[in-house]
């Protein structure tokens, strides 16, 4: 442990779907989640933000070509400065899949691996 400052403002997680309005109905209609985000804003999302109770979940598209390597579950860190989060965590041998990049929403983000190999989606809010 050291004596930085914590990295992490939020954490929640985030739910790839090959059937997004199977997943909205069954995490919004029947768990009672509110749609608080949508992108994009007209026409099919691609993906869907919610509060759950207390909680918040994103529910995402799978556009990439068949199974995804972590079980079809990630993990989205909001941190002050991806690009310094990036680097930090790189340093610590942390695995960097996806350097810092700027996304159409205005966030930038990265990805990186957890131990276990699952994706960390490592952002700022721009």
């Amino acid at each position: 442990m050291t004596d930085a400052a914590p990295l992490t403002e939020e954490l929640f997680p985030i739910l790839t779907t090959a059937d997004l309005p199977a997943a909205l109905a069954f995490y919004r209609d029947l768990l009672g989640g509110m749609v608080t985000y949508r992108f994009p804003e007209a026409g099919e999302p691609a993906y869907v933000g919610l509060r759950v109770g207390a909680g918040q979940l994103g529910i995402g598209r799978q556009d990439e070509s068949g199974p995804l390597a972590n079980e079809r579950v990630a993990l989205w860190v909001y941190v002050a400065d991806c690009a310094a989060a990036v680097e930090r965590l790189r340093a610590a041998g942390v695995p960097v899949v996806a350097e810092p990049v700027t996304q159409p929403w205005g966030e930038r983000m990265a990805v990186v691996l957890d131990p276990d190999g699952n994706r960390v989606l490592v952002a700022d809010r721009g």
